[in-house]
């Protein structure tokens, strides 16, 4: 069993894309954060005020439920935490996941896609959910990253 676990948030299949790729370079074991309730297109309409990614994202508190829980997290000493960025910050389906767990002592590299913004402040808005663990600061990467640049930059943690 790999000791490192690539999970992953993804609305439009471009950080599902990413993380693939991230857990073939490291050797790492994938598993997808899906939301119990998949998002439709109207969904993720940031445009619109009253759509359900516009109003989970205005609640700090909101913790869309998931599908399924990794019944294993023990065995993982570093996980990669991917998701799109969504106004600026993780989407807070990424702290339903993080909150799930007993994550004490163990490292939780945030990586992002993103069309255009970094990071925010997403580890800020994260270090809640899992505060006994080494929460590090991350990178945002395009959907054409190169295998070898995601290793690269894997290799250092």
């Amino acid at each position: 069993m790999s000791r490192k676990l690539v999970a992953y948030f993804s609305a439009s299949g471009i950080t599902a894309k990413v993380a693939e790729n991230l857990a073939e370079a490291v050797g790492a074991d994938l598993f997808e954060i899906a939301p119990a309730v998949r998002y439709t297109k109207d969904d993720l309409d940031w445009r619109n005020e009253n759509s359900r990614s516009s109003i989970e994202m205005k609640d700090p508190a909101s913790r869309p439920a998931v599908e399924a829980i990794r019944d294993n997290m023990d065995e993982y000493d570093v996980i990669f935490v991917g998701f799109p960025i969504w106004w600026y910050v993780a989407p807070t389906i990424i702290n339903t996941f993080l909150e799930q767990y007993d994550l004490a002592g163990k490292t939780i590299i945030p990586f992002a896609t993103s069309g255009g913004s970094g990071m925010g402040k997403t580890s800020e808005a994260l270090k809640p959910s899992c505060p006994a663990s080494n929460l590090l600061e991350g990178r945002v990467f395009k959907s054409n990253v190169s295998k070898a640049e995601l290793a690269t930059w894997a290799d250092q943690f």
